[in-house]
């Protein structure tokens, strides 16, 4: 396996406080996302925080981290409404 030069790229695939789905922040629909999110926060008994909190920290730093290698289209999508929305009804 090919070693990634950033760490960053080591913690968005090998979290240790969530399980996330395989590609989670690739997919198109952001309710489907959330969903996603959302389970793996309640799920992880290793999370810190509250699994709002776990879930958005999660999001949050997979944005950041993508920076302007982030296409605006995909950065839409991750920052819909209905992500956080949905990702609040914990």
């Amino acid at each position: 396996m090919k070693k990634s030069k950033y760490w960053s790229s080591k913690v968005a695939k090998e979290s240790f406080a969530l399980d996330l789905e395989k590609d989670v922040f690739t997919w198109d629909d952001p309710k489907k996302i959330a969903r996603s999110l959302k389970r793996s926060a309640e799920d992880s008994v290793r999370r810190k925080a509250t699994p709002f909190q776990s879930a958005m920290s999660m999001l949050s730093f997979y944005i950041n981290r993508a920076g302007k290698k982030l296409s605006p289209q995909r950065r839409r999508i991750l920052e819909h409404h209905w992500i956080c929305k949905n990702i609040s009804l914990f």
